[in-house]
């Protein structure tokens, strides 16, 4: 008996990936270490479709296709996210959520 043959060793990691992604995104004080738990989160959700796909659907194409529209969804969204923060850093010169007071509305 194999240990891949079992979708709950990829639910479990998935649902591990995405209780890191959270804990990161409410404990980081750094806008990167924000970026870094989303995309942590992406991964969880990736992880989960691509284990349903496996092990329940009967198209193996449909979740393969859906994992690479998230995965560029994710690379569109760091190019975004990386631009800003460059753009903050430039204005503020830190990249301390706290320190951005002025943004706040």
């Amino acid at each position: 008996m194999l240990l891949y043959d079992h979708p709950q060793v990829y639910l479990v990691l998935a649902a591990f990936l995405l209780a890191v992604g959270i804990y990161g995104l409410l404990r980081r004080r750094t806008l990167i270490g924000m970026l870094i738990s989303g995309e942590l989160i992406f991964a969880a959700a990736s992880l989960n479709i691509m284990t349903i796909q496996r092990f329940i659907s009967p198209d193996p194409v449909a979740g393969q296709i859906f994992v690479l529209f998230i995965m560029g969804l994710a690379a569109a969204e760091v190019a975004i996210a990386l631009s800003i923060i460059i753009a903050i850093y430039r204005n503020y010169r830190s990249i301390q959520a706290k320190e951005l007071s002025e943004l706040k509305g």
